[in-house]
Formats: structure tokens, C-alpha cells, sequence
């Protein structure tokens, strides 16, 4: 497979339902900060659950991280690119669950928001190893979510601070 950029994600992907998802509904088509864009369309997602119970959200997430490791698998392979850019429901993913158990205020969703941003573009330990040593749709989603545990835990220090 080819790296991460050197292919452009065409406009007719939107039309796929896969695709579609994968790519942040269209957010990661951004030609800058793709995963950046994919973060932000998550905090609306995050607004619309707002009121579900903590088991549902729990249940939410553990959907949409089955659904992410099939259909950024999906979009992998059609563009020969693994863990492209612009595939961005990974991104997705980890936002909702940096925002487990946290009040749905303006500061949390932006504090979440810029820890979850600093530990995907960072990537401590192991989460650099699995972005580089897992493959397939998984190996796309669980550096997203690893990246998203430690921000809910920072998240949650930052609450009770």
C-alpha cells in the first residue's frame, strides 16, 4: 500500500455510505488538518448524546468502533493507502470517547477536544506502536481510541482539579 498522502480522496467517495462515513462525512476531504476537521464534526455528534444514558454512550461508541473498523478498512483498500488522512472516523471515535462521563459543557468539549487533537498528533507510547505495527481497519480506530482513553483520563483530572 502506498503512505498516508500520496493519493487524493475523490469527491465521488461521498457517494458510498462507507466511504461517507469514513471520511467524516465529508470533513476529511479538508486539504489541510483533515484529522482536525474529523475532530470537530464529532462535538456536535457528542452535543446530539448529550442526554443518553452513560450505558448507552458506552454502547454507542463500542457501534460506531465496529462500523469504524470495517468501513475505514473499506476505504483503505479502495484507495491502496493505509490509514489515509482523510479518513477521519477514527478520529471520530476517539473524541466521543475522550467525552465519557463529562458534563457537556463549552470548556469540557473544547478542553476534550484539544487533549484528544494532542495525543493523536503526538502519539506517546504505545500509541505510536500501534498506529505503525497494527493494520487493517482495527490497526486504523485503536491508535484513535488509545489516543482517546488518555485524553479522557487527562479530561477527567482536569474536572476533578
Amino acid at each position: 500500500m502506498l503512505t498516508k498522502q500520496k493519493i487524493k480522496i475523490p469527491i465521488s467517495y461521498l457517494k458510498h455510505p462507507y466511504h461517507f462515513l469514513s471520511v467524516g462525512f465529508g470533513s476529511g476531504l479538508s486539504p489541510v488538518a483533515p484529522g482536525t476537521f474529523g475532530t470537530l464534526v464529532a462535538i456536535p455528534i457528542y452535543w446530539l448524546c448529550k442526554d443518553l444514558s452513560l450505558f448507552a454512550f458506552l454502547l454507542l461508541i463500542v457501534i460506531a468502533f465496529g462500523v469504524g473498523v470495517y468501513v475505514c478498512e473499506f476505504t483503505s483498500k479502495a484507495l491502496g493507502v493505509h490509514d489515509h488522512g482523510g479518513i477521519v472516523w477514527d478520529e471520530i471515535v476517539g473524541y466521543l470517547i475522550t467525552m465519557i462521563a463529562v458534563p457537556p459543557t463549552l470548556l469540557n468539549m473544547i478542553v476534550g477536544f484539544l487533549l484528544f487533537r494532542l495525543f493523536d498528533i503526538w502519539k506517546p507510547w504505545p500509541i505510536k506502536w500501534l498506529d505503525q505495527k497494527v493494520d487493517g481497519g482495527f490497526g486504523i480506530m485503536i491508535d484513535d481510541v488509545l489516543a482517546g482513553i488518555f485524553a479522557l483520563f487527562c479530561l477527567h483530572v482536569f474536572l476533578t482539579v
